[in-house]
């Protein structure tokens, strides 16, 4: 399981492999990149300091076809399954895969299953550290591993972007902090729903990132943990865009998708006093200056 710092990426990960319920194991996994320094803090290691390595890896091409993707540490191990090694980049720099440029294609459309076993020390050293260092770790592990198999090698960049300003609409928000003794968050999601619970403002923004198709930053200002539900036209994803069925085909006993009701963006302002505002935003981003297809094991 991921430590707390890495879930907001996940949820925007999980988010941009699709619809598929399998998926949202990794949405409930984890969810909170507020508490985290992004991809430039992430990478950083001592001078000198050697990176560390995992002691095996396996790296197949998936050509199954099926695009319910995964990936997970589990205690001394990491396994990926149909993952485009664009995910697997913005997980290892801590980044949105939207924040990511360059690149061959196949980045984004062929699919790979990883294995990777950390040494035993390794496994021994990830058990003592403190939770919070514990997703830098194996930040870093994975870094190797793209290094190492994929030849990868990246800079940092700030471009000028389009992105979303989540504000707080007149009449302000309309919606309450979270009990403190509520030990979430989890993530019921459904065509044209969602429901966070004892999240900061990064949870929502990351949930709604990916979907949005650009960035979305927070200028709200509000620093608390928050329960949040929003529904909207089910016919529609957060972007407005035509919803597709899970599997691309509506099976015939599918009870048919609601085509009314507000769009996510009317959603937003009613029933939580937000507002998005398409604006132009310095951002930090990774770019792919080289990467390689790795041979398979």
């Amino acid at each position: 399981m991921f430590p707390k710092p890495y879930s907001a990426i996940w949820a925007a990960i999980a988010s941009a492999l699709g619809n598929h319920l399998w998926q949202l194991t990794l949405l409930v996994a984890a969810l909170a990149l507020a508490t985290t320094p992004q991809g430039r803090a992430q990478s950083a290691q001592a001078a000198g300091a050697p990176m560390p390595t995992f002691e095996v890896t396996s790296i197949r091409l998936n050509r199954s076809g099926d695009l319910r993707a995964g990936a997970l540490f589990h205690p001394g191990r990491f396994t990926a399954r149909a993952a485009t090694i664009n995910l697997v980049i913005a997980l290892a720099y801590n980044v949105y895969p939207l924040k990511i440029f360059g690149g061959p294609s196949w980045i984004t459309s062929e699919r790979y299953d990883i294995q990777a076993k950390e040494s035993d020390g390794m496994a021994e050293e990830l058990r003592n550290f403190p939770p919070e260092k514990v997703g830098e770790k194996q930040a870093l592990l994975l870094q190797s591993l793209l290094a190492e198999r994929f030849g990868l090698k990246v800079s940092h960049q700030t471009k000028e972007l389009p992105v979303y300003a989540l504000v707080v609409a007149k009449g302000g928000p309309k919606f309450h902090e979270a009990k403190p003794d509520y030990k979430g968050p989890d993530l019921p999601w459904g065509p044209g729903q969602f429901t966070l619970r004892n999240s900061p403002m990064a949870t929502l923004v990351a949930v709604m990132s990916n979907q949005m198709g650009r960035m979305v930053i927070d200028q709200t200002g509000l620093k608390g943990n928050y329960d949040f539900t929003v529904q909207w036209r089910k016919d529609q994803t957060i972007s407005g865009m035509p919803r597709e069925p899970v599997g691309g085909v509506q099976g015939p006993d599918a009870a048919p998708l609601d085509s009314f009701g507000p769009s996510f963006f009317t959603a937003l302002q009613e029933q939580l006093g937000l507002k998005l505002e398409s604006t132009k935003a310095p951002v930090d981003v990774i770019v792919i200056d080289h990467i390689e297809k790795p041979s398979e094991n």
